[in-house]
């Protein structure tokens, strides 16, 4: 029966580089592979054929001759095994990778690697974040033991190589009809093994420990920024660099305040009487207090922004505003002779009608309009009608 054509099977064009070639044998591999079609002859067919195809494109000498000569120009070499094609056992290790677990080849057992990343939740006031500060945190970390140097190994002694995987980290197992690597079961990658652990700390390398670190807060600073440490993280594993630390801020509720970027909003309470004839209102700030003009018929929920008092941002010297929501306070706890004032002012205002409360003459007149139309909806007089005219 004859065979098809090379770059067909693959689902490629004849000038495709070696990267793409790579890709789609990949993912034919995932596809077809026996181990994850048990029992699919057709799969295994096609999973067969995609392994010819690419054991003789992705060399150079196999695929010009291919190119001149078609499948004539190959047969003779195709029992030179995978290991006679440039990468054909490196793109294998990627594959099996994916479908059994495997780690890549190369991944030494000496191999150094960096330690994590830790982060630390920060809580700060408002008055810290806005001026700045130094403060002390203290966290548990992975060190490196001292009295092993970080081998795991009892001071005098040093990890054996490991017979398993003979120091490499990695084992050959047979799967189906070609073999691929996974992590070695005995050493667990590592490539070495502890007959005589160290007592410090039992054989792992390093040891929990608190430590106290200074931590610089700049002025500014707000909810969600990170304040980066280097190499405050965990110790590294064969000698390879710490971790950072991440110093994660969130600021704490404020009695007066509430932040919004570089702006600060507040509430004002004012009396009845500052509101309609106006006066002065003493406001906190910052930067000390500040004396707040509130004219005269100012209505409840008006704002006055006060510029270049809010907070100056961490990444530029411009400081925000401070706005201030004035709420107008009804009087509590009154004397008899105040109530009675207060009436007389009442029938006073009332003779003025409209002109002394415009909003609540408008909003009066917008829910009569409301309660007219909403009333022929439920009117039975104004159903009947409609009945009888039907």
């Amino acid at each position: 029966m004859s065979k098809r054509d090379y770059y067909e099977v693959l689902g490629v064009h004849k000038n495709v580089s070696t990267k793409d070639l790579k890709r789609s044998f990949k993912r034919l591999a995932m596809k077809y592979h026996p181990d994850r079609n048990p029992g699919d002859a057709e799969a295994e067919g096609k999973f067969k054929e995609a392994k010819e195809a690419y054991e003789v494109l992705s060399d150079d000498q196999k695929r010009a001759a291919y190119d001149q000569f078609g499948h004539a120009g190959v047969d003779s070499s195709m029992g030179a095994g995978p290991g006679a094609s440039g990468g054909f056992g490196d793109i294998f290790e990627d594959v099996f990778g994916d479908i059994f677990g495997g780690t890549r080849r190369g991944g030494g057992a000496n191999r150094a690697y960096r330690g994590s990343d830790l982060q630390y939740n920060l809580e700060l006031t408002l008055e810290e974040a806005v001026f700045g500060k130094k403060v002390d945190i203290r966290i548990p970390t992975q060190e490196r033991c001292e009295s092993c140097g970080g081998t795991g190994a009892k001071k005098g002694t040093s990890p054996d190589s490991c017979s398993t995987c003979q120091g490499m980290g990695q084992v050959r197992i047979q799967q189906g009809f070609f073999a691929v690597q996974q992590t070695c079961p005995h050493c667990n990658g590592v490539g070495k093994v502890i007959k005589d652990p160290c007592e410090s700390c039992h054989g792992q390398g390093t040891v929990e420990r608190e430590k106290t670190l200074e931590v610089s807060i700049p002025m500014g600073v707000d909810t969600g920024d990170r304040i980066r440490l280097s190499g405050e993280g965990e110790a590294g594993v064969n000698g390879g660099p710490s971790g950072d630390l991440y110093v994660q801020v969130s600021l704490k509720k404020h009695e007066l305040f509430t932040r919004d970027d570089t702006d600060l909003h507040c509430e004002v309470p004012i009396r009845i009487t500052t509101a309609a004839l106006g006066g002065e209102v003493t406001v906190p700030t910052l930067s000390g207090e500040v004396t707040l003009k509130v004219p005269a018929e100012t209505q409840t929920g008006r704002i006055f922004r006060l510029r270049g008092k809010g907070v100056k941002s961490v990444r530029n010297a411009v400081a925000g505003d401070l706005l201030c929501k004035v709420v107008v306070e009804t009087p509590v706890n009154l004397t008899d002779l105040q109530k009675t004032l207060f009436k007389e002012i009442e029938a006073c205002l009332n003779n003025g009608g409209e002109r002394h409360s415009p909003q609540q003459h408008g909003w009066g007149a917008k829910a009569k309009t409301f309660f007219e139309d909403i009333k022929g909806w439920f009117d039975p007089d104004k159903d009947q009608a409609k009945k009888k005219s039907k």
